[in-house]
């Protein structure tokens, strides 16, 4: 129901973020799997979307650029809230994505949930699987950053490390870039979509906010919390508008079909 009372789980500098994110992580892995698997029937196929493969090389560069520049702005707003703003939270506590030992708790809740031998965990604000993708993408990009500066600055890379490190680097950058692609567009999109109670798609990422009823039953932990400190008034919002669900079902759909089409491809490359 359009009208129904929602709740607020994500402002919109994080919705932006991560608009940036996955867009350029799409653009990243499209121009950079005609790169990495450069003799499959499909690569020549796809970097010519881009120009050939010189082109999808002066693209990735573009995107990897972009996300790394987005990832360091992120690590220094959550550092500029926590030192200079002096926001609690952030780095311990029920809001933070800090894994702490409840997400290890709730994890065997939840699979003694999943086996129908106990009751749904109550989940705060982010819940465990939600941390480890957080943490998987920071470190992912931090790993195939640096390795990727290494490739593209070779000269000045040389100065400071020795030859053996661009033969790591490569290595680095491909494996490291093939296993996020197959993370991101398996598990995440699952947990982010393709999970039952969530299929075919969950807009919270696009829209910013849920149900009343949804978030009751979903973060039961943080809705407790919130009624109990009387924070719920704060956090309520009006229902998205049909435009902006509409935008986020689309932008969804697209990341979604372009993820498991790249996946495809990789499975090809390595199976055949």
């Amino acid at each position: 129901m359009m009208d129904a009372v929602h709740i607020r789980r994500f402002d919109r500098p994080t919705r932006l973020l991560h608009i940036v994110v996955m867009s350029t992580f799409l653009g990243l892995s499209a121009t950079g799997l005609p790169l990495l698997f450069s003799d499959a029937p499909w690569s020549r196929m796809l970097a010519a979307l881009f120009g050939g493969f010189h082109g999808a090389g002066l693209v990735h560069r573009f995107f990897g650029a972009t996300l790394l520049l987005a990832i360091v702005w992120h690590i220094g707003n959550v550092f500029w809230r926590a030192f200079v703003r002096g926001e609690r939270g952030l780095f311990w506590g029920p809001t933070s994505m800090v894994p702490q030992p409840r997400d290890a708790v709730q994890l065997g809740q939840h699979i003694t949930w999943f086996v129908g031998a106990g009751p749904r965990p109550r989940f705060e604000h982010f819940a465990y699987w939600e941390k480890f993708d957080y943490w998987a993408v920071l470190w992912g990009t931090a790993l195939m950053g640096a390795a990727g500066l290494v490739l593209w600055f070779p000269v000045a890379a040389a100065d400071v490390l020795p030859g053996w490190m661009f033969n790591v680097a490569l290595f680095v950058h491909g494996a490291e870039a093939t296993l996020a692609i197959g993370f991101i567009f398996v598990i995440h999109f699952f947990n982010g979509h393709l999970r039952p109670g969530k299929f075919p798609m969950d807009l919270v990422m696009f829209t910013g906010s849920v149900p009343e009823d949804e978030f009751r039953e979903e973060r039961a932990g943080e809705y407790s919390r919130l009624v109990a400190t009387g924070g719920l008034a704060a956090v309520t919002a009006p229902a998205p508008s049909a435009a902006l669900s509409y935008r986020g079902h689309l932008i969804g759909t697209a990341g979604l079909t372009i993820g498991l089409v790249l996946v495809a491809f990789i499975l090809y490359a390595v199976l055949r």
